[in-house]
């Protein structure tokens, strides 16, 4: 009699066990996607900065179109002035270095739009001053992002 009331206690705790396992695993896969999304964002976030040493050395090597303010509240979608070739003034090669920017920053980050300016304060774009802010914005899962690069030629 004994016998026969004890039938089936192990496979309960190995039911038991599989479950506690599996809720592990659950938890493993949540840091995981946790893990991979915090890796996402930092790649962006390292993309943002390069492209952003990357505009403020186009700057530093037209030190004549930095001083002439050519670099001075460029935003928007730009436009080549298709002078390379037969060369051009530092201000003309301030729109090229701009158009080239812009397209890869837009091809690189999501969403991604860059501007730049003369300002005497970094966060905010007053057309004064001797700094010059290249900021950079993307969009990732729905939230803005925004990168300021501060840059005294």
């Amino acid at each position: 009699m004994n016998r026969r009331t004890q039938t089936g206690a192990g496979l309960i705790e190995a039911l038991v066990s599989v479950f506690v396992v599996s809720i592990g695993f659950i938890g493993f896969a949540g840091l995981q996607l946790n893990g991979l999304a915090a890796s996402n964002n930092s790649l962006v976030r390292s993309k943002a900065v390069l492209l952003s040493y990357q505009m403020a050395d186009r700057v530093r090597a037209n030190l004549p179109g930095a001083a002439a303010g050519a670099y001075n509240n460029l935003t928007g979608v730009p436009t080549d002035p298709g002078c390379i070739s037969s060369g051009c003034t530092s201000a003309q090669v301030a729109m090229n270095d701009y158009a080239e920017w812009s397209a890869e920053v837009a091809a690189i980050l999501p969403a991604g739009t860059g501007s730049i300016c003369l300002t005497s304060d970094p966060n905010a774009c007053d057309g004064t001053g001797d700094v010059y802010a290249i900021t950079l914005t993307w969009t990732e899962k729905g939230t803005q992002h925004t990168f300021v690069n501060a840059l005294r030629p």
